[in-house]
């Protein structure tokens, strides 16, 4: 078997869309991975060849899918999977790791969720426009990020408008005003010692009611989202700055200098130290 061509990306400031990894795979026979659970959307365009996918619907039950070229699936955050290429016909395919705000609201225009992973085309022309951005990236991965960016867009859009489980777009709803209030208030006050309550007492809204519609909304904690939010401004910071760590720290939110490193690893996978060694 080829060697899988893949590219991991470790920084994502880009809040919309981020971009993880990608990448291009032959498979011997039976070839598999998992049983395992992402942190983000991960989808696989199967360019040739056979395979099979073993997934968890939101109930916790098991379901087997067989996929051919043309076909793909699409793996949410924390949803259990399992998938292998066929004995006789193996597949070859290509992947991409995606999340951020809009992730979530696109996956599921395209009708992708936990109960209907596979992604069918009924669009030639534009099932052809998400291959090709697809195709273009795993073999264009040193291109500038923006660039980089652009073709997911592209992918995405190619994705949502050439599924055959296409959901149209609802209007406004009290829910997504509730959603863009609190990205709003987070984005105007993140510098300082803001928490969930914070934003709820804001909304004058009950700290349960607002986790929960943040969470159906983005696909992630409100919490969780707070904390990598101010992580993504400590990284901006730390390139295009030669501000200490503990000025970084204050001016993210965190008076607590111990607290700031603790919570970048966490996020990041090492100190604020070491990941400013490395850019």
């Amino acid at each position: 078997m080829p060697n899988p061509v893949g590219l991991i990306f470790p920084e994502n400031n880009f809040i919309d869309l981020c971009i993880y990894q990608l990448g291009y795979q032959r498979c011997d026979p039976l070839h598999g991975f998992g049983p395992a659970l992402r942190n983000n959307f991960l989808f696989h365009y199967v360019l040739s060849g056979k395979g099979e996918l073993d997934s968890k619907d939101g109930t916790g039950q098991n379901h087997i899918y067989k996929l051919g070229a043309g076909q793909g699936f699409m793996i949410w955050p924390k949803q259990e999977n399992t998938y292998f290429a066929d004995k006789d016909d193996p597949w070859e395919y290509c992947w991409i790791e995606f999340g951020g705000l809009k992730s979530q609201e696109l996956v599921t225009q395209a009708g992708l969720c936990f109960n209907n992973p596979v992604y069918n085309p009924k669009d030639e022309n534009e099932a052809k426009k998400m291959k090709e951005a697809m195709v273009y990236m795993y073999k264009n991965m040193n291109m500038p990020p923006l660039e980089l960016l652009g073709q997911c867009y592209l992918f995405l859009s190619g994705l949502v408008e050439s599924s055959a489980s296409r959901k149209e777009a609802t209007g406004g709803s009290l829910k997504n005003f509730y959603t863009r209030e609190i990205l709003n208030y987070i984005e105007q006050n993140y510098r300082n010692d803001i928490n969930v309550q914070d934003i709820s007492a804001f909304l004058n809204l009950d700290r349960s009611h607002v986790s929960k519609i943040f969470k159906s909304n983005m696909g992630t904690s409100l919490r969780d989202f707070l904390v990598r939010y101010r992580i993504n401004k400590a990284c901006d910071l730390m390139k295009t700055t030669h501000k200490t760590i503990g000025e970084i720290s204050l001016l993210v939110g965190y008076a607590n200098t111990f607290n700031f490193s603790r919570a970048f690893k966490a996020v990041m996978g090492v100190s604020p130290r070491q990941w400013r060694f490395h850019i």
